[in-house]
């Protein structure tokens, strides 16, 4: 089974173009007049001096000391971003390493019975659960793609943190891709589906809150040698790690799961099977990081910061469970969303070494763990194995 704890633990500017290293003949054309005609002795002196200057710099930037890989740090280090190795965090590798193994695209599976069941066995309030599940994933992936390419990538100061991030941007784009194919597959109107995160008041509400959260760390100019800026973007990535992705993504695939569990829309669960291995691994990958700026840095993450933070989580994750099932589905309620939302809320809390913010909350989907790990067969002829040689090698123990 999936240790939910720790899954892996068994630019070009035109304007300004970069100046060339002088050639004897550009030195040449540079040397001031003397009189009408250069002595071609002098000339020679000049191209000599020219040359030694150029050598002279060559061999400083030969004598540049070694990386010591003790000297980087996560947000504050100065060493060079460009040399991957040796490691300090080879756990950062380690997840690059993992997230690879579950490669994976939308069309190798079959969404033909989905689109059956979507238009011959679905009810009306199941269709609406659907429809409003793909209407929040499809925009908060293309959210969660933005925030780290553009807010935190580029503040890691160890290349091993970057390339996993990198692979993490690639990860949000092909979520987003398996949303589209899913909204394709069953001939949903695009726009319709694309829109209701701008119309709909209580999906919007928690688009709006992780839009106001990572918004002030999306400015290049931040400090963050300052202790103020420190805390201020640890309690964003704690949120994006914790909430958004541990949380908000991980308990917003439950309502498809649910009728997965029924035999229905099959081909739409297992996608978002695959995209649920992907999230694990983000948000653990971002408590870890959270977790280890902490510790370079010597701070602790303000606790009512925290529990606000929880709380505003909790509030419009009630209003969106409550719109999305407002009438029960077979299986699944509003209620049986929630507590598992606090329980999960729990776990992620846990791991960033902060108060559980739903103490007693009971986990009342004990199937959702499962869901992650996909160890089934399939006939060969009824559709592709999920089995993949690459997504059975993952070390989740």
């Amino acid at each position: 089974m999936l240790n939910w704890d720790d899954p892996i633990a068994a630019f070009s500017n035109k304007s300004a173009p970069i100046p060339q290293a002088a050639t004897q003949q550009e030195a040449v054309t540079s040397i001031p007049p003397i009189g009408a005609e250069i002595d071609a002795e002098i000339k020679a002196d000049y191209i000599e001096e020219d040359t030694q200057k150029i050598i002279h710099k060559q061999d400083n930037t030969a004598s540049l000391k070694p990386i010591n890989p003790e000297d980087k740090r996560v947000i504050t280090g100065e060493t060079d971003v460009n040399q991957l190795a040796p490691f300090k965090y080879p756990w950062a590798w380690d997840y690059f390493l993992n997230a690879n193994k579950n490669h994976w695209t939308p069309l190798d599976i079959s969404m033909a019975q989905d689109v059956h069941d979507y238009n011959h066995k679905l009810t009306i309030e199941e269709r609406h659960v659907y429809e409003n599940v793909l209407a929040y994933l499809t925009t908060s992936d293309v959210l969660a793609m933005r925030n780290i390419g553009l807010a935190v990538m580029e503040k890691m100061r160890a290349p091993e943190l970057q390339i996993y991030q990198a692979r993490q941007v690639y990860e949000e784009a092909l979520h987003t891709w398996t949303y589209q194919h899913c909204i394709e597959s069953l001939g949903l109107d695009q726009s319709e589906i694309y829109n209701r995160y701008r119309v709909v008041p209580q999906i919007h509400a928690k688009i709006k809150m992780a839009n106001n959260r990572i918004a002030s760390i999306l400015r290049a100019d931040i400090d963050l040698t300052n202790k103020d800026e420190q805390q201020n973007f640890i309690q964003a990535y704690a949120f994006f790690a914790g909430v958004f992705e541990g949380c908000w993504f991980y308990n917003g695939f439950t309502p498809i799961f649910a009728l997965q569990r029924r035999g229905l829309m099959k081909g739409t669960s297992e996608q978002l099977q695959y995209i649920m291995r992907d999230e694990v691994l983000h948000a653990s990958f971002g408590i870890r990081v959270v977790n280890q700026i902490c510790k370079e840095e010597n701070i602790t993450i303000d606790p009512e910061a925290m529990r606000i933070m929880w709380d505003e989580a909790e509030a419009v994750e009630i209003d969106y469970a409550n719109y999305i099932l407002k009438d029960q589905i077979l299986g699944y309620s509003a209620e049986e969303h929630m507590e598992q939302f606090r329980f999960i809320a729990n776990r992620r809390a846990r791991k960033l070494h902060i108060t559980e913010p739903f103490p007693g909350a009971e986990n009342v989907l004990p199937w959702l763990d499962e869901q992650a790990n996909m160890r089934k067969e399939k006939n060969f002829f009824e559709t592709r194995v999920t089995e993949y040689q690459t997504g059975g090698a993952l070390n989740w123990d």
